[in-house]
């Protein structure tokens, strides 16, 4: 392993295990990846970024359900460095009929799955996929780093296997949502974690690396989506901005989903969507049967209900149609084409956030089946929201009433420890790396999403629990008010879950269970908390390793983010 940086990243913990049978027909798929500065221009201004194969965003992998993947890092940029895989990770050595784990080092978190690859260094992950077939994708999983660092995957079902809808006959293309900071993003959270405020925000979004026209300088930095008339495209949708969950639509044109997270859903078709950081969609686009005559804006932008300042515009691509007869009369080289715009909603519609949420169905078929826990050996209540700590200069601080911002789960913010800790577990070195006294629980309840408490400080720690094998877990986590009910998207490395109830205000451990859906709840390894509500996920813990849960930087920019060391509370399995 690497050796260990003193660079803090961050995040809550969970810790699973993970079991798998795969084919003797799966194959290797081998990549390549050099870590790199390079010089980039985007709103008219120059800079240099980490990135991969000097790609921006990065190289897509390929690869189908059940094969193995091999990805060579080399770290040839000044920062330390790990990529996290959004996959169900099983061990390479898998064979058919036989059943192999211990594939945990794979999932790339910096201290807490591996040391980080230092500057020179380098690392092999090797993992097999299933379980999965569709869109994902993989970033950085240290520091900031993650904003240009990153990049599609793309799960193939196995060979022979169709789609359970139409198969697509214009193609597939992946669409992948990001933010642009014209200073240097490692710059920005240094600063954040200084003063103890919230980081500046983006200068603008951006769509397959480009801001479009709507942005200063950005005309010829668009993406444009060739069609042809009649044809039907699936668009590999990935939200791999740092801070913000994004409303996104199409003029003219409504969007049928299929898959989230890389599992597929039963089809529902919509004018607009939402997606949260880290989540995926894949949707299918029907082009008009005819030449329209005419363009259409593809756009997107934040959905927050946060009160502090936050990146507050919109990047645009632009849909065009094959014209099939371009020198037709009337026409002239510079004949332009009416371009329409679609209608999103408020920057802060809850109402369509929730509308679109309700909508998310799995498949439940028999062969796609939902393998909902319908018990529970281990259940848990996370509080997820702001608190504050004391600034170390009395006054000097920009959090409240000059403390600073810190997010917490059970009023815990997590510490990063100086050794991994899956390289602690595995060496019998834990004691004194993590405490054991995990909080199932708040400590102190309190009415969650009402009058907030006087005292707002939250403690650090870093916790961990060990779960027994196969157990089945539920977990409900609740948004809080203490500094501004906002919507928090929370990523479970390792394995996927069942989302199995939301609701608004406190959750109700009486009367809401009743409500599950035990049936057809939708699968996913992202999910979006509420802004004044709660999510209740359930899970089967089959992966052996450490596993960490944690937010996804969500809403305004007082959220320093998953990777920043500012949130934390955790899951180990033995």
């Amino acid at each position: 392993m690497a050796a260990a940086s003193s660079a803090p990243c961050s995040c809550l913990l969970v810790a699973a295990l993970m079991l798998f049978t795969m084919g003797a027909e799966a194959v290797t798929r081998q990549y390549q990846f050099d870590v790199q500065t390079t010089t980039v221009t985007r709103l008219c201004s120059t800079k240099s970024i980490v990135t991969v194969n000097g790609q921006y965003p990065g190289p897509t992998l390929f690869a189908r359900e059940g094969d193995h993947v091999e990805v060579n890092v080399v770290n040839h940029s000044p920062y330390n460095m790990s990529i996290h895989w959004y996959v169900r990770l099983s061990h390479p050595g898998a064979t058919h009929g036989i059943r192999q784990l211990r594939s945990g080092w794979a999932d790339g978190p910096s201290y807490i799955t591996q040391c980080p690859i230092q500057p020179g260094g380098s690392y092999v992950y090797r993992f097999t996929i299933t379980g999965q077939r569709g869109t994902l994708w993989w970033h950085a999983h240290i520091s900031w780093l993650r904003a240009t660092v990153h990049g599609p995957m793309v799960i193939l079902p196995p060979e022979g296997v169709g789609y359970p809808f139409p198969t697509p006959d214009g193609g597939e293309v992946p669409i992948m949502f990001g933010e642009w900071w014209k200073n240097d993003t490692e710059a920005v959270i240094a600063q954040a974690l200084q003063t103890g405020g919230g980081p500046n925000i983006s200068d603008a979004y951006t769509l397959n690396g480009l801001p479009g026209p709507l942005y200063n300088c950005s005309a010829q930095d668009t993406f444009r989506l060739k069609v042809k008339p009649g044809k039907t495209y699936m668009l590999r949708l990935i939200n791999a901005a740092l801070n913000d969950e994004l409303f996104f639509s199409i003029a003219n044109h409504t969007l049928t989903v299929v898959d989230v997270d890389a599992l597929y859903v039963k089809p529902f078709t919509v004018e607009t969507l939402i997606i949260a950081p880290g989540q995926t969609s894949n949707v299918l686009l029907t082009a008009k049967p005819a030449y329209p005559g005419a363009s259409y804006y593809m756009l997107a932008r934040p959905y927050t209900t946060t009160q502090g300042t936050f990146d507050n515009t919109t990047v645009a691509g632009v849909l065009e149609y094959d014209d099939p007869c371009p020198t037709s009369a009337g026409k002239t080289a510079t004949t332009t084409v009416p371009i329409f715009s679609p209608t999103l909603p408020q920057i802060n519609d809850t109402n369509a956030v929730s509308n679109f949420t309700a909508k998310l169905r799995s498949l439940a078929s028999a062969e796609y089946p939902a393998t909902v826990p319908q018990s529970v050996d281990h259940r848990f209540f996370f509080t997820v929201g702001l608190g504050t700590h004391p600034c170390a200069v009395n006054g000097t601080c920009q959090g409240p009433n000059g403390s600073r911002f810190a997010a917490a789960i059970n009023n815990v913010s997590f510490v990063l420890p100086t050794t991994a800790l899956l390289q602690s577990h595995f060496a019998g070195t834990s004691k004194g790396v993590y405490a054991s006294n995990f909080p199932y629980y708040p400590l102190m309840p309190f009415n969650y999403t009402g009058t907030p408490p006087n005292n707002t400080n939250v403690m650090n720690g870093t916790k961990v629990l060990v779960l027994p094998y196969g157990a089945d877990v539920e977990l409900v986590m609740q948004d809080t008010s203490i500094l501004g009910a906002e919507s928090h998207p929370l990523h479970l490395h390792g394995f996927n879950f069942f989302v199995v109830g939301q609701g608004f205000g406190n959750f109700d451990p009486v009367n809401d269970p009743a409500m599950f859906n035990l049936y057809d709840p939708v699968e996913r390894n992202t999910v979006g908390v509420p802004a004044g509500g709660w999510v209740a996920i359930r899970f089967h813990a089959d992966n052996p390793g450490t596993c960490v849960v944690h937010a996804l930087s969500p809403g305004g920019a007082h959220e320093l983010g998953a990777e920043n060391g500012v949130a934390g509370a955790g899951w180990q399995q033995s």
